[in-house]
C-alpha cells in the first residue's frame, strides 16, 4: 500500500521585519510558528531514516507522513527552528553547502538574493548586468548578446517577475562561472556591505552549531559543495562536488553509506543520479511539485512542497 509523503521545504526563517533585509524573500518566523501549529494538526512529522526505510521497503510511512527539509545552512537555522522543533519533538533535516562552512564564502545565489533585497527596482540590477556584459565583451570575452540572454533567462515563474528571474539566472549559471562570480561580488559589494567574510560569518553554519544539531537528533544531508547546478556540469565537475560534499559530512559524523541529497536549485540530470546510486545515496529531493508516493516515487527523484505552498495558520 502506498503512502503520500509531503516534503516541505524551507530557506531563510527570520523575523523578516526586524532585519536588515526585510525584503528577502523567506518565510517569517511568525508565519513559521503558525505553519508548524499547522503541519502538526494535519501531519505526522517523520525522520529522514523513516523516509530511507520506507524507500527501502523496511517500514511503510504513517498517513499523512511529512518530511521537514531546511536549504542552504543558514543560522536562522539554528537560532530560529532548532528551538521550535525541539519543542515539538520533531527532527527537522538540514541541507548545507558545504563550502560556506569550511571555506565561509558567500555562495553567489546569496550574493544575489540580499543584492536584490537592497535594491527596490530590480531592473536597475538588469542594466548593471547588461553594463557588465558589455564591458567583457569589450576586453575580448566571448559572451551572447543581452538580447538572447534576456531571451533565455528573462522569464516570470510562479514566484518571481521576469527581471528578477534574469538576475537570478544569470548570476547563478547564465554567464561563465569566473565571469558570474566577478559580477555578483561587485554588485554585492555596491549595494550590501564590502565586508564580505563578517557577512558570511553572520549567515551561515558553523561546524560547531552543526555538530551539535547532529547530536541534538537532527539529520544532515549532502546539498553539494559548491551549491552547483549539477546538470550545468560535466560527470567529472559533479563528482568532485558530490564527493567533497560527502566528505564533509563524513567529517562531522553523518553515516556516509545511507544518506540523502536535496539537489541546490532542483537541478540534477542523468548523470547525477547515476553518480548518486553509485555512492548509496537513498533518497534525492528535487524542486517538482507535489506529495511523494512511498512506494512509487523514484527514491532519487522525490517531488516537495515549497513553504510557500502550505498555509500559516
Amino acid at each position: 500500500m502506498s503512502t503520500e509523503l509531503s516534503i516541505v521545504k524551507y530557506s531563510y526563517v527570520r523575523d523578516l521585519a526586524r532585519s536588515r533585509f526585510p525584503r528577502i524573500k523567506g518565510r517569517d518566523l511568525a508565519d513559521f510558528r503558525g505553519q508548524l501549529d499547522h503541519i502538526g494538526s494535519v501531519y505526522e512529522v517523520v525522520t529522514a531514516e523513516q523516509v530511507m526505510a520506507a524507500l527501502e521497503g523496511d517500514e511503510p510511512l504513517p498517513p499523512d507522513a511529512c518530511w521537514l527539509i531546511f536549504e542552504n545552512g543558514y543560522f536562522d537555522h539554528y537560532r530560529h527552528v532548532l528551538p521550535l522543533l525541539m519543542e515539538r519533538g520533531w527532527q527537522g533535516s538540514f541541507y548545507v553547502p558545504a563550502r560556506t562552512v569550511v571555506e565561509r564564502e558567500i555562495l553567489d545565489v546569496n550574493k544575489v538574493h540580499f543584492t536584490l533585497a537592497s535594491v527596490e527596482e530590480p531592473e536597475l540590477l538588469v542594466g548593471e548586468i547588461e553594463s557588465f556584459c558589455a564591458e567583457q565583451r569589450a576586453m575580448g570575452a566571448r559572451l551572447a548578446s543581452f538580447e538572447e540572454y534576456w531571451a533565455a533567462y528573462g522569464r516570470a515563474n510562479r514566484w518571481d517577475p521576469a527581471e528578477v528571474i534574469f538576475v537570478k539566472r544569470m548570476l547563478q549559471k547564465g554567464l561563465p562561472e569566473r565571469l558570474r562570480n566577478g559580477c555578483a561580488d561587485r554588485l554585492f559589494r555596491r549595494y550590501v556591505t564590502g565586508d564580505v567574510e563578517a557577512f558570511a560569518a553572520e549567515l551561515y553554519l558553523d561546524t560547531h552549531q552543526l555538530q551539535l544539531m547532529l547530536d541534538l537528533g537532527m539529520h544532515l544531508g549532502s546539498h553539494g559543495y559548491g551549491h552547483y547546478w549539477l546538470d550545468s556540469l560535466a560527470e567529472a565537475g559533479q563528482a568532485a562536488d558530490i564527493d567533497a560534499s560527502l566528505r564533509f559530512l563524513a567529517g562531522l559524523g553523518v553515516d556516509t553509506t545511507r544518506w540523502t541529497m536535496c539537489y541546490p536549485q532542483g537541478a540534477y540530470d542523468r548523470t547525477t543520479l547515476r553518480l548518486l546510486q553509485h555512492r548509496n545515496c537513498t533518497a534525492g529531493v528535487t524542486n517538482a511539485l507535489g506529495p511523494a508516493i512511498i512506494p512509487g516515487s523514484p527514491a532519487l527523484e522525490l517531488p516537495s512542497l515549497d513553504t510557500n505552498d502550505l498555509p500559516t495558520g
